[in-house]
């Protein structure tokens, strides 16, 4: 069986065969991706960088992979002469290998309100007008980076609004969400992309294979940090009467900076309590005249209920500040990260509870796995890809579909550019856009990619506007 690296194998088996589909004489295909509506009102743009660097730069046909191609496909259908082995060729021979189409983008790191067009694809060459929508399969995984990175920004939304309430300033907030998804994702893939995407936004994780994909498709050198943390396994392996002894284990063997230990193996009560509030408490303590900080870490339970708990227990034994808000903090040297039960969903519900309380944001920090790269589909925001405008024997065609059934499957016309009119970003159709105020950048054409944009940069796009008018 031939590699998954082929590209001419990147396809949803019937696009083999619309090489054969379209009207006779046709030249030109330029199709579109869009977010036509769902959980967010608007997407943060990220991730396509990533899919044209991997599939798309350079020489990628060869004589070996259309060989390849062309065996896969004709044992696949079961017959021979659907497989497109004359336009693959044509493609090698007058292009050396390189793919003559062009994509033109929103900036990655960009938020866009839904049913706006996002980037578009054409081809470069009429011999070739097949090949924009061959490529439909590859060029809308870009829904899930996208949709993790909306994901991802809008829960710093709603952190950064409740530190805005209960704390003296943001300064934490990159550190407030961390990723814990890497075991909870479906691949490796998975958890580079995903990973990846919610770096976009927060500088905490867990993912290893985020940090290395930032690295290598968007050139950040270390996008994201962590610290020492221990595991129910590290923990229970001491055995019950054993919990202080691991516990203090924890505190001996990493004795500066910062440390997470999960405390509720057995009773999270008496280990707040009578744990870390008694027995260690001189010894967190004396950490904390260092700079050094504990972070206890509850996994069970009903979230809101368990970590308010949790800090009225630490506060009774370490006792409390006020800070310039009117909130409780618990002393720097002591911190909570709830792990668990964590999402867009769960989270504000959970901030409420602390916040009621009487307690500040700047106590707690929340990781997150399923619920951050996870449990997301390509409809979470409705995404697709759909042909907008063609060239047929030399007449321009504007192309559209609107199901009878389904008015919200409406697709858009025309050629497409992205405006902003009076501070709002518009999608201008039927090639009535002005070219010089398209948003849309070139990224990619006839094989390069023509523009490289950093993660730093990217991040920059991204941020809240909160913290964009604090940073002036």
């Amino acid at each position: 069986m031939a590699s998954s690296e082929n590209i001419l194998l990147f396809a949803d088996s019937y696009k083999v065969t619309h090489h054969l589909q379209y009207p006779p004489k046709t030249t030109s295909v330029y199709s579109y991706f869009e977010s036509r509506g769902g959980k967010f009102p608007a997407i943060t743009f990220f991730g396509l960088q990533y899919i044209l660097k991997k599939w798309l730069v350079g020489c990628v046909v060869s004589e070996e992979k259309i060989a390849e191609a062309k065996e896969v496909y004709n044992m696949h259908f079961g017959c021979e002469g659907l497989f497109n082995e004359e336009g693959w060729r044509y493609i090698l021979e007058k292009h050396g290998g390189h793919l003559p189409i062009r994509v033109k983008a929103v900036p990655e790191g960009a938020t866009v309100p839904t049913r706006n067009v996002l980037f578009t694809v054409e081809n470069t060459d009429p011999h070739v007008y097949w090949l924009t929508n061959y490529f439909e399969t590859m060029f809308v995984q870009v829904w899930y980076p996208m949709t993790v990175a909306t994901n991802s920004r809008a829960q710093k939304e709603i952190i950064a609004e409740s530190l805005l309430r209960t704390a003296d300033d943001l300064s934490e907030l990159p550190f407030k969400l961390h990723d814990f998804g890497f075991r909870g994702v479906s691949s490796y893939e998975t958890a580079s992309i995903g990973g990846m995407a919610h770096l976009v936004n927060f500088q905490g994780t867990d993912t290893i294979a985020g940090l290395l994909a930032a690295h290598k498709y968007y050139g950040c050198p270390m996008a994201g940090f962590s610290i020492p943390a221990a595991e129910h396994s590290t923990m229970t392996s001491w055995g019950r009467d054993g919990e202080l002894q691991a516990f203090r284990n924890m505190l001996d063997k990493f004795p500066s900076g910062a440390v997470a230990v999960v405390s509720d193996s057995y009773d999270i009560w008496n280990a707040c309590e009578k744990f870390w509030g008694e027995a260690l408490k001189e010894q967190v303590v004396k950490r904390g005249e260092t700079g050094s900080r504990l972070v206890i870490r509850p996994d069970s339970g009903d979230p809101a209920t368990v970590v308010v708990k949790v800090l009225e227990t630490l506060g009774k034994a370490f006792g409390t500040s006020c800070n310039s808000k009117g909130y409780k903090v618990l002393p720097k040297f002591l911190r909570v990260i709830q792990g668990d039960g964590i999402s867009y969903e769960s989270l504000k519900g959970i901030l409420e509870a602390i916040q009621k309380t009487g307690w500040s944001t700047d106590n707690v920090s929340f990781g997150s796995g399923g619920g951050l790269l996870q449990r997301v589909d390509r409809d979470t925001q409705k995404c697709a890809y759909k042909c907008s405008f063609a060239v047929v024997d030399g007449k321009d065609v504007n192309v559209f579909k609107d199901p009878i059934t389904d008015h919200g499957k409406k697709s858009k016309k025309g050629r497409l550019s992205l405006q902003c009119v009076d501070g709002a970003y518009v999608t201008v159709q039927e090639g009535k856009g002005d070219p010089e105020e398209d948003l849309l950048v070139t990224v990619f054409e006839n094989g390069r990619l023509v523009q490289d944009y950093s993660f730093e940069d990217i991040r920059k796009r991204a941020e809240l506007p909160i913290l964009t008018t604090q940073s002036k």
